[in-house]
């Protein structure tokens, strides 16, 4: 894990700025970014949030389909099952 230096405070309802530094880094967005929250040991890591395959994790070629995200190839995978 790489040290930015940077501190920020939590206020009265547990929220905290993500530094404009990161986001514009990162390419987040304003009203538009996403990220993924991880825990490892006393560590909370934010990730860029990027839809992947919910299969095989691919995050190209994807659909969204019945709230679940797949890839062309896991599609034609599944669909195989069925000849």
């Amino acid at each position: 894990m790489k040290a930015t230096g940077i501190v920020r405070n939590i206020d009265s309802y547990g929220r905290f700025v993500f530094p404009s530094e990161l986001r514009e880094r990162l390419g987040v967005k304003e009203n538009g970014g996403a990220f993924e929250v991880f825990v490892e040991d006393d560590a909370i890591i934010l990730k860029k949030y990027e839809p992947a395959c919910t299969f095989c994790g691919n995050a190209s070629d994807i659909v969204e389909y019945s709230e679940r995200i797949i890839c062309k190839s896991c599609a034609e995978k599944i669909m195989g099952l069925f000849k």
